[in-house]
């Protein structure tokens, strides 16, 4: 009898099986929940209709967790294969960036969309802003490889406010802390379906066993994000906020390096002569801040200006609660785009060159940060002199115009309404109904804070309050106007969806047919060319027609007969007017054979028998 071996060598390849079977399991939950499709939808871009895409709604999800209202972008729709004639713009950023409180069609991407189609109508203009509200540098960071593939032409980045108290900010309520590898390796993981899961988890147990109560309606973003309320000047969380900027805009700039595509980089502005400082503190270095702005307006009242805006500069800088960036924010800016070699919009300089006392305010500020309609436009013609300075602009041949009158076009014809307006008073308005603006104690309720005086103030307070979204209350405002028979703000609101929602085409046959209906072909054929541009129909190609054929195009309304015909072959008033362009141009059998169509498909049409009997009396 022989003894057994002492011991036997486990396989290697045993190992391997063992070390592998976990991620086995996870490649497989990985597959089972995208096959199953849980949960959202955390591509990058979605598809929207006829091969549009635009940014994903749901892409926020990425960056918060504790916040049930996500913010998102203004959903500028683009091709999503390329045309060889378009000319494509990306903008990166945060509330300001996306047109806060003006957004959608006040933003200042808005005045370079519209005077970038008016300089060059032979282009296919494609601005697509990406800005949301309370997202910062690790957003963009995020989101920055997708815009990459998407080949911009010139790349805009207008940043750097909300990184302390935006999404993943080292102050915020969303933040994982001052690690940038941790933050940016969980914006990776946040990808995977499996995260989601965990993350789905971990949130319903939460929410089961904490006392916390709900997350009320009218908190305002600027409300939610706030963790840490004081983070004095020169603090660590101060320059963790100040190193987070820096490294994320290194690594943006360093990918963007290697693609040879433009970028314009800009200062950062915001409101010093008429924002009091938010949180004041005292500390052993720095005097409080409110102090320090009391010190700045008493040297204004003297006519001490530079004083003034040392003082008021100071005491932005002392405010612990920063939603206004610090100087080095702009330090950084300024240091990159030379390091980098990429130009930089000093909108901030141009901001103070404007203001009273060269010190920003309200004059161009609706807040603490904020742009009026005004000063969005401005930015906008900024960016745009900077853009044709550095000859960063559509390869067709623009228009002959001068600089100032391609300005006071866009600005004369901007797109934008009363409701809009209103809408955008009203948002400031509740933001300032709360804190930081003001104690809680010291808010009224939102009915009597906006207090309505007609329809259009109604559906704005509607907007606001979530009680009907942005599209619902400017198609009510149209047919509002319509009801009146005023045309003029009719065609406003219609613009206004049509410059949100181009992929709408509804809107443009509904323009369209009601400016058909009182006799302005002027304006029907301003929307009926756009329609047919997009994607023609057989309404938009039989009106074209026939108001071509009554202007004498004898040609051009034959080809768009014709092309009706493809999408509707039996419409007798297209074979009617078809017969009468062929008439025009001696194409007598043709417009015999046209007419015979007709009178088959509408024995009764008026003035047909008449046109058959003419032409065939013509023929023989």
């Amino acid at each position: 009898m022989h003894l057994a071996d002492k011991s036997r060598k486990t396989p290697f390849y045993f190992y391997l099986i063992l070390a592998g079977l976990p991620v086995l399991f996870f490649v497989l939950l990985e597959l089972g929940l995208r096959i199953f499709g849980y949960g959202y939808n955390n591509d990058q871009w979605i598809q929207l209709s006829d091969g549009k895409l635009v940014l994903n709604p749901d892409i926020a999800r990425r960056y918060f967790y504790f916040t049930n209202s996500l913010p998102y972008s203004n959903l500028d729709v683009f091709d999503e294969i390329k045309g060889s004639n378009t000319f494509r713009v990306f903008i990166l950023g945060g509330s300001t960036t996306a047109g806060f409180p003006y957004a959608p069609g006040g933003s200042f991407s808005r005045y370079l969309q519209q005077r970038l189609d008016i300089v060059y109508p032979a282009s296919k203009i494609e601005v697509v802003n990406l800005g949301m509200t309370a997202v910062n540098s690790y957003s963009i960071r995020d989101l920055f490889p997708g815009v990459l593939q998407q080949q911009p032409d010139l790349i805009i980045i207008y940043a750097g406010h909300n990184e302390y108290y935006g999404a993943f900010g080292v102050g915020s309520m969303e933040s994982l802390g001052t690690s940038r590898g941790l933050v940016n390796f969980v914006l990776l993981l946040k990808r995977f379906k499996t995260v989601e899961l965990v993350t789905n988890v971990i949130r319903e147990f939460s929410r089961l066993f904490s006392l916390s109560t709900p997350e009320k309606k009218d908190v305002t973003m600027m409300t939610k994000m706030v963790k840490e309320q004081s983070i004095p000047l020169d603090s660590e969380l101060y320059y963790a906020g100040i190193e987070q900027f820096r490294e994320n805009l290194k690594d943006i700039l360093n990918w963007v390096k290697e693609t040879n595509i433009p970028v314009l980089l800009s200062t950062l502005t915001c409101n010093l002569r008429d924002q009091h400082p938010f949180v004041s503190i005292s500390t052993d270095k720095f005097p409080p801040a409110d102090i320090i702005y009391n010190l700045a307006h008493q040297e204004l009242l003297k006519s001490n200006i530079q004083t003034a805006d040392s003082l008021f500069k100071y005491s932005k800088e002392l405010d612990a609660l920063r939603f206004r960036s610090p100087n080095l924010i702009n330090e950084i800016i300024l240091s990159f785009g030379k390091e980098y070699n990429y130009y930089v919009v000093d909108v901030d300089s141009a901001f103070k060159s404007v203001s009273p006392f060269g010190i920003v305010g309200n004059n161009l500020m609706t807040d603490h940060l904020h742009p009026t309609l005004n000063g969005y436009q401005f930015m906008g013609r900024l960016f745009f002199e900077a853009m044709n300075k550095l000859n960063y602009l559509p390869d067709s041949v623009p228009i002959d115009l001068p600089d100032k009158q391609q300005d006071s076009i866009t600005v004369s014809n901007f797109i934008f309404s009363r409701l809009d307006s209103i809408i955008g008073n009203y948002r400031i308005s509740a933001l300032k109904n709360a804190w930081p603006f003001i104690d809680e104690s010291e808010q009224i309720d939102i009915e009597s804070l906006l207090k309505t005086k007609d329809y259009i103030d109604s559906l704005a307070f509607k907007c606001i309050t979530g009680n009907m979204n942005w599209e619902s209350v400017h198609r009510k405002s149209a047919n509002f106007y319509l009801s009146k028979k005023d045309y003029n703000n009719f065609k406003r609101e219609m613009d206004v969806l049509i410059s949100q929602f181009p992929t709408v085409y509804n809107y443009y046959n509904f323009a369209a047919s009601e400016f058909l209906n009182i006799g302005d072909f002027n304006r029907a054929y301003l929307y009926l060319t756009k329609r047919y541009k997009l994607k023609p129909d057989a309404f938009s190609t039989k009106w074209l027609g026939i108001i071509d054929l009554s202007e004498g195009k004898n040609d051009s309304a034959i080809k768009y007969l014709k092309e009706s015909l493809k999408f509707d072959p039996k419409d007798s008033q297209v074979l009617f007017n078809l017969a009468g362009a062929y008439t025009r141009i001696n194409e007598y059998n043709k417009a015999l054979e046209s007419i015979n169509d007709c009178l088959h498909i509408d024995p009764h049409y008026e003035g047909a028998e008449k046109l058959q009997n003419q032409l065939e009396s013509l023929i023989d």
